[in-house]
């Protein structure tokens, strides 16, 4: 690196420790940028589409995932480089915006970044190209309104919906069960959601899972699961109407908050202190028994004396519920929390149908099922799978799942999938680039061919030629005028994607071309990179 010289000629230092940081300027920054970025984008390409292959991450720690969801791939790895990051972030807010599309927007912007070095290589100045894409993705974004088709439903008729989410749910490794998953998905989106205000609560979705079983066994409950089972073991396993004391306060004497130290010196004495504990013990279960509670759901834990009394007294409890759950326990069945047993009325109860205890297998694991709830606005997915990385991945799948529906209460648009809704922006892109005077239309030429990235992915990994498969499907929504045509992944014999049933919502396609638009222009206006010494 160069040094500066003042006046009088003597060198002085800009940069602290300068000859230990490297520092790459010009194209070479550039290049290098665009490489890294694509290394990433090369990472995910294999996972897109139905056909796509999974991923396997092993943690720190050990722990094995397995997914071919583009965020959680992109989360486990322990990315160093500075682009690279900014790859898995967009990946991420995409995740955090629309759930779904995670993998494919980071395939559109390392087909931004290939076309994008294509030009730097020419001469053409970084600043033109990144103009000439955000023109070309606003074209993109517009097409794609054009395009889209708006369809009905409602609370009778969420076919529409459930046809949109076994797109979703079709790369994923759960696809043989697609259709009942995404069956499950709408209905429980459909028991949350609020219709007119076309807005969607994913909290009052409760996701638990259980090992053993299969993949079909998986349920919707409109109620509250929670893995715990009753406090004693001959404590009622079914409770019909139940009245509900949800409470998080422990059953235990009060303790002062000052330090303190009790002499017990006769035998008196401790006769005293312990039928003392133990009218406070009579006192607590006395209080919820005089407001009419049938069942006690405990935040904290309770020791064996409460826990011999609550059973004496034929009240049956849980104890050891996590706060989350509480809350939703709280909001299903219309209680209120109780924080002192001073506060416990019969207004503050929450009311069930039916609370029951069921077990699994052959092995102690129990759980508690809260159905028939006053208010069925919380609801309870159920999973089962043959070990613990499959529930985990099915978790993903309906996480995603649950959020196309979600996007399609909120914008009732769709665009048809198999790469259809990218080769058709492609065309448009290219024929909007002639109008264009000046460097411009070199970028947004080479915005459409990147466009193209997508469903050339999806080709290839469905095992078709990929240029040959793009050149004819492009050719024939050319020819034909049908943005519908895309590529047929599932080898069924049409390229016609809407009697194959592939849609996408409208929102998540435009928002992955948006984003990945931004990346790709943040990257490009990098110059100079200087990168601090190696410790």
């Amino acid at each position: 690196m160069a040094l500066a010289f003042d006046e009088f000629g003597r060198p002085f230092i800009i940069i602290r420790e300068q000859e230990q940081k490297s520092r790459l300027r010009g194209l070479e920054a550039q290049k290098s940028n665009i490489s890294a970025g694509k290394a990433v984008a090369r990472i995910l390409r294999t996972s897109l589409g139905p056909k796509g292959m999974d991923k396997m991450l092993q943690s720190p720690d050990g722990d094995v995932t397995i997914t071919n969801d583009g965020a959680t791939i992109l989360e486990q790895m322990d990315v160093d480089n500075q682009i690279a990051k900014l790859m898995v972030e967009l990946s991420r807010s995409q995740d955090y915006e629309i759930g779904d599309g995670t993998t494919g927007v980071v395939v559109l912007a390392g087909g931004l970044l290939e076309q994008a070095e294509k030009l730097l290589e020419r001469g053409i100045h970084p600043i033109r190209v990144a103009e000439g894409y955000e023109t070309a993705s606003r074209i993109a974004v517009e097409h794609l309104e054009r395009i889209s088709h708006k369809f009905e439903f409602d609370t009778t008729n969420i076919e529409p919906l459930v046809r949109t989410c076994m797109t979703t749910l079709s790369s994923k490794i759960v696809n043989r069960c697609k259709r009942t998953l995404a069956e499950i998905a709408v209905k429980a989106v459909m028991a949350v959601a609020d219709l007119e205000r076309k807005d969607v609560n994913l909290d009052l979705i409760k996701i638990e899972g259980k090992v053993g079983g299969k993949l079909e066994d998986t349920e919707l409950i409109y109620g509250i699961l929670v893995d715990k089972d009753m406090s004693h073991p001959q404590m009622p396993k079914r409770i019909v109407d139940a009245n509900i004391a949800i409470l998080t306060c422990p059953f235990e004497p009060p303790k002062p908050k000052t330090k303190h130290k009790v002499d017990i010196d006769t035998v008196e004495k401790f006769q005293t202190l312990r039928h003392q504990e133990q009218k406070y013990f009579d006192d607590m279960v006395q209080k919820c028994k005089d407001v009419g509670a049938t069942l006690v759901i405990c935040q904290w834990g309770f020791d064996d004396e409460a826990n011999h009394l609550l059973m004496h007294r034929n009240l049956p409890a849980v104890r050891w519920v996590g706060g989350v759950e509480l809350e939703l326990i709280a909001i299903a069945t219309g209680g209120r929390i109780v924080p002192r047993f001073q506060e416990l009325t019969p207004e503050k109860l929450g009311k069930a149908g039916v609370v029951r205890e069921k077990s699994f297998g052959t092995t102690k694991d129990r759980m508690l099922y809260i159905e028939q709830c006053a208010n069925s606005r919380a609801v309870t997915i159920f999973i089962r799978g043959g070990n613990k990385m499959m529930i985990e991945e099915t978790k993903r799948s309906i996480h995603d799942a649950l959020c196309v529906a979600r996007n399609l209460i909120r914008n009732n648009s769709i665009v048809y999938g198999g790469g259809s809704a990218e080769i058709s922006c492609s065309v448009a892109v290219e024929s909007t680039a002639d109008r264009y005077p000046g460097v411009e239309q070199y970028a947004i030429r080479a915005f459409a061919d990147a466009l193209d990235a997508v469903p050339m992915a999806l080709a290839e990994n469905s095992g078709l030629q990929p240029i040959e498969t793009l050149s004819a499907v492009k050719a024939q929504q050319i020819k034909e005028n049908d943005p519908c045509c895309g590529i047929d992944c599932n080898d069924v014999g049409t390229n016609n994607m809407r009697e194959q049933d592939v849609f996408e919502t409208l929102i998540g396609k435009q928002q992955q071309i948006l984003l990945a638009t931004q990346v790709v222009k943040m990257i490009l206006k990098i110059d100079d990179v200087i990168s601090s010494a190696e410790y």
